[in-house]
């Protein structure tokens, strides 16, 4: 196996257990709250604001077919996985983590609820991970642009 390769994976198992252990506190009765946000145990059966809920338990073969095929390509993409290891092991990682979740629970462990100023939907230690790992791409594509 190479370095990149390595890297990546490790990057996935660290965001992977990491979530799973927080999550595991929650599954355990974990709740704390304030004037700003909740931390309560939640499943969510959908994606993203609980979008495609209706699918039910396809859903979960749905992700798991978009997250080979993601994978796939970037074993073919090998300069691409190369350039955005961490970010790919982020995204990766936390994506197969929520997949994880509904083979065992009702649904995607959530458990943050933002509720002040407005209530925005239910999420966990993964949802941010995945949206780091977009941000990081991001960043390095453009920082990558403006040197060339």
């Amino acid at each position: 196996m190479n370095k990149v390769f390595l890297q990546f994976l490790g990057y996935f198992a660290i965001i992977f257990a990491a979530d799973q252990l927080i999550k595991w506190l929650f599954l355990q009765g974990f709740r704390w709250q304030s004037d700003f946000i909740d931390l309560v145990l939640v499943y969510n059966k959908g994606v993203a604001f609980s979008m495609l809920a209706f699918l039910e338990g396809n859903l979960k073969y749905l992700q798991i077919a978009l997250i080979t095929l993601l994978a796939i390509y970037l074993i073919k993409q090998k300069e691409l996985l190369k350039s955005h290891t961490a970010a790919f092991g982020l995204i990766l990682g936390s994506g197969c983590s929520n997949i994880f979740d509904r083979f065992i629970h009702p649904g995607v462990v959530d458990y943050i609820f933002w509720h002040k100023w407005f209530e925005f939907a239910v999420f966990n230690f993964a949802d941010i991970m995945i949206n780091l790992g977009v941000a990081i791409i991001l960043l390095q594509t453009l920082i990558q642009k403006k040197a060339k």
